[in-house]
């Protein structure tokens, strides 16, 4: 399964050029933009298993910062910065991972 099969590809491409410059991510609005507020909880799940890319069940640190490659292979990497924010936004419980449910809510 690929992004474009549960997302628009017009709106994942609008997204990721919407935040093409560094240090200027906002999950909230990409997230809004690329559709998935209007998605159903199990296709919220569906897009968090693409993104993680080891198939551990959890999204780490070190693939948060490739996340914008998950909706796009051309776009850029995260910032070191936007990469803590993120994580901070998503890990509620310290261990450094993001499960599954916690980025169903991080996308909300």
């Amino acid at each position: 399964m690929s992004m474009t099969d549960l997302l628009n590809a017009e709106d994942i491409k609008k997204a990721v050029g919407a935040f093409s410059a560094a240090d200027s991510f906002d999950h909230k609005k990409f997230f809004q933009m690329v559709g998935l507020k209007k998605k159903s909880a199990d296709d919220v799940k569906k897009v968090f298993h693409i993104l993680d890319k080891d198939k551990s069940g959890f999204i780490e640190e070190d693939e948060l910062g490739f996340i914008l490659k998950g909706f796009s292979p051309d776009a850029r990497d995260l910032s070191a910065k936007e990469t803590k924010t993120l994580m901070a936004a998503g890990d509620k419980d310290g261990d450094g991972k993001i499960g599954v449910d916690v980025k169903t809510q991080l996308s909300r």
